[in-house]
């Protein structure tokens, strides 16, 4: 640090920030698998955040935040103060998809990397059907026109 008066420099420590170790339950395709991480104890952890778990034992994940587990459930809170994170996989995610072809709808669930974005009036191929895409159904609230993977809980189409 440096003296604004005299322009003497000086080194300061500065306070490590202490780590926590954290366990989360991270849910991929209907399987839960335990992972311990560290990261800074006043770190505020949100419900809906989306979480790096890097576990030296086991895979690296991108996840989404889908509780916290204090004493009780709550949406926010540093990490310090919270025993469990609850939180699904969004690096590759499961789409279901309803395909309606010659009078019948044939539901399929295929992988997708979390960030590809699907949109209305899109021609996909995929299970062995091309088609288009005719609504996108949301995790959160309603439909929409476009979104990410991770974020779609159905996508509905027909076949071309």
């Amino acid at each position: 640090m440096r003296c604004n008066e005299c322009g003497t420099v000086q080194s300061i420590q500065r306070e490590r920030e202490p780590l926590v170790t954290l366990k989360v339950i991270v849910n991929k395709d209907d399987i839960s698998s335990p992972y311990l991480i560290k990261i800074p104890g006043r770190e505020e952890l949100c419900v809906g955040d989306e979480l790096l778990v890097d576990d030296l034992s086991q895979d690296v994940v991108m996840t989404e935040i889908a509780s916290l587990e204090t004493d009780r459930r709550v949406d926010k809170a540093p990490a310090a103060a919270v025993k469990t994170v609850w939180a699904r996989a969004i690096d590759e995610v499961p789409l279901k998809l309803s395909i309606y072809r010659g009078g019948r709808t044939h539901p399929l669930k295929v992988s997708l990397p979390g960030n590809e974005v699907l949109e209305v009036g899109e021609i996909r191929e995929m299970e062995g059907f091309k088609f288009g895409i005719v609504k996108i159904k949301l995790r959160k609230e309603g439909f929409a026109d476009a979104a990410e993977a991770k974020d779609i809980l159905r996508v509905w189409g027909r076949e071309l």
